[in-house]
Formats: structure tokens, C-alpha cells, sequence
């Protein structure tokens, strides 16, 4: 196995009596150093990846466009409005059109007597969501249906029917982020009206085809922001058609969407802002490895463990730097392993 030179160049050696432990970060001014305390990890079999650095944007998730079913626009969000569930995305003929969450468009009036159907368990789940109690949620429009559409109209400045007809709802997967409008105000509220995108933050890259043969759906991430603080992630989504452009150089360039789902909440930072993704590049599976602090350094750049007080020398293989794992040889699986404290 070839040690991982170019993945530890970043590595600095910190000298002490008990040996060189390996860190990261910029080489510490000269002083004085005693021995410093130390703690244990053992050898663990696993997988290890190596990443390679990509450019990405930072943006939100999905894109939806809203479709009008008639009447006369009378209002529409704003420009980066979030509208979530049971909220106006625009008014026709002064009348609000509130989004629903689903997966499905509406595609027929609903009311009692009409065939069950996932549209009616789509809007009984709203219902449902929106603190309509007293029904059950089914592919059925039942009585319950009925009043419990009643007081939802009423509570919302609808007609209050009892059924909800087409167009009266927009059904979207989620809450929407408004980013641009398709008709002005006055104009017929047909076709469509307005898009946007999910408050989801994620990250688009551009990747070039010779990198799916690592890259699949479900791999984890470390995004880079402007600001120089990370976030991490994982692949949601790989195309599977490719887009060919023409480069500077005037050849055909391809390339294949990639969507990354960023985890925890607000992203702080212009949308299309521009980012740096760690991909993984190489996967070693099944193979020993250790946290990569518990290297110790050798002369002529070789590596050893402190194991049960005396150095084992070790060889190197993937550097798994989001995890902190280092792929080893030389030691057995379940060894305990000195590292620093703390």
C-alpha cells in the first residue's frame, strides 16, 4: 500500500518526548514540550474515502411553477416569499388560491358523491394538518370530509361549499420559495402564474462523467461556503442525461447534474453563490484504519502507532479527511491505539 503523501501534506509534526504526533494546522512558534497527555482508540475495520475538491452553487432544491385555472390576477408574493401550507400563493378575482402539500396536481373538482381517489386522501391529509379533526384519512370524500372542508373554507375567506373546486387549491410537494412571476397583475390567471424553488438549501455541481464512477446517490459531503465554514451533506439526486456546452475552446463540453442536500437548517449566503464540495474521489472498503491523529511520524516520511507503549511501524493508505480515518496495515483489528488527549 503507497502512503497517502499528497493527502497529509497538510499534516504538521509536533515533537515531544513521547514522540511526534501527527496534527492539523499551521507549524506551532518553538517552546518548550513535555510529554503530553494521551488517550486510546482502537483499530476498527471500515471504509475510507478519499475526496477530491469541485465548484458548486449554492441554491434551494426543486423547481415548481404555479398554474392558474382562471380568472383575473389581482395579487401575487412577492420575490422571496416562502408560502407554506394553507397560505395564498396568488389571488384571482380577489379570491386567495391557498397551497396544499402533495404530490399530485389537482385534476377534478372534489365533493360528496364523487369516485375515491389519492387526491381525496391528499386533501384529508391537509385537512388533517391544518387542525381539521374528525376525519379519517382515506381515499374517500365522507360527510366528515364534507363539514371539515366546510370550516376550513369558512376559516380561510373562501366559499364555503363543502367542495373544493378545481382550482380553488394548488397542491405542490412542499412550501414554496417565490423566485419570479410568469403573469402580471390583470392578466388572465392561466397557464402560469408565478415559480419558485423549496426552502431546502442545496448545492448544484456540474460534474464531469469521468467522476460518476465514485459519485452515487447517498455519498456524504463536506461543502466549503464563502465564508470559509462547512457544511456537510449528501448526493440526493445524480441526472441521468448528461449536458454538453461549448467551451472556451470551442469543443463540446459534457458535464452531469448533481444535487447535494445540505443538512441543518438556514443557509446564510446569497442564492447562486458559488462553493466548494469535497466528492469522493476513491473508496477503499473493508480495510483497517485508525484516527488519523494517532499517527506518529518517522524519518524519511514513514509512520508509526503507539501500541501498548512501543511504536508499530505502519503503512498509509486513504486519508478519509471528513471522517478523520486513516487507512492502515502492519496492525490487527481491535489494537489499542495511543492518541492525543482531549
Amino acid at each position: 500500500m503507497r502512503p497517502a503523501v499528497a493527502a497529509l501534506a497538510g499534516v504538521v509534526v509536533l515533537a515531544g518526548a513521547g514522540g511526534a504526533w501527527v496534527a492539523w494546522g499551521r507549524t506551532p512558534a518553538p517552546a518548550a514540550v513535555t510529554r503530553a497527555a494521551t488517550g486510546t482508540e482502537r483499530v476498527i475495520r471500515t471504509d475510507v474515502a478519499q475526496r477530491g475538491q469541485v465548484n458548486g452553487t449554492l441554491s434551494y432544491d426543486g423547481a415548481y411553477q404555479v398554474l392558474g385555472a382562471g380568472g383575473t390576477l389581482t395579487r401575487l408574493p412577492a420575490i422571496g416569499a416562502v408560502i407554506t401550507r394553507g397560505r395564498a400563493l396568488y389571488e384571482a378575482g380577489g379570491r386567495r388560491v391557498p397551497l396544499l402539500y402533495g404530490s399530485r396536481p389537482a385534476w377534478r373538482p372534489m365533493s360528496l358523491g364523487m369516485t375515491d381517489g389519492a387526491d381525496v386522501r391528499q386533501l384529508e391529509v391537509n385537512l388533517r394538518e391544518l387542525g381539521y379533526t374528525g376525519i379519517t384519512v382515506d381515499r374517500h370524500f365522507s360527510p366528515a370530509t364534507y363539514y371539515a372542508v366546510r370550516r376550513w373554507q369558512r376559516d380561510a375567506h373562501l366559499p364555503v361549499t363543502g367542495g373544493v373546486p378545481l382550482g380553488q387549491v394548488v397542491f405542490l410537494p412542499r412550501a414554496l420559495r417565490v423566485t419570479g412571476h410568469d403573469a402580471q397583475l390583470g392578466a388572465p390567471a392561466q397557464g402560469p402564474v408565478l415559480h419558485g424553488t423549496s426552502t431546502v438549501p442545496a448545492v448544484s455541481v456540474a460534474l464531469d462523467p469521468a467522476q460518476l464512477t465514485t459519485a452515487k446517490v447517498g455519498d456524504r459531503v463536506q461543502v466549503t461556503m464563502p465564508d470559509g465554514r462547512t457544511r456537510k451533506g449528501r448526493v440526493v439526486r445524480i441526472s441521468p442525461v448528461a449536458t454538453t456546452v461549448e467551451g472556451q475552446d470551442g469543443q463540446a463540453q459534457s458535464t452531469v447534474p448533481l444535487t447535494i442536500r445540505l443538512s441543518g437548517g438556514v443557509v446564510s449566503g446569497l442564492d447562486q453563490t458559488l462553493v466548494q464540495v469535497a466528492l469522493t474521489t476513491q473508496v477503499h472498503k473493508d480495510v483497517l484504519a485508525v484516527p488519523v491523529v494517532a499517527l506518529v511520524a518517522r524519518p524519511g516520511g514513514a509512520y508509526a502507532l503507539v501500541v501498548g507503549g512501543r511504536r508499530v511501524p505502519v503503512e498509509i493508505g486513504l486519508v478519509d479527511e471528513m471522517a478523520g480515518l486513516v487507512e492502515v496495515s502492519g496492525v490487527s483489528e481491535g489494537a489499542t491505539v495511543e492518541v492525543p488527549a482531549g
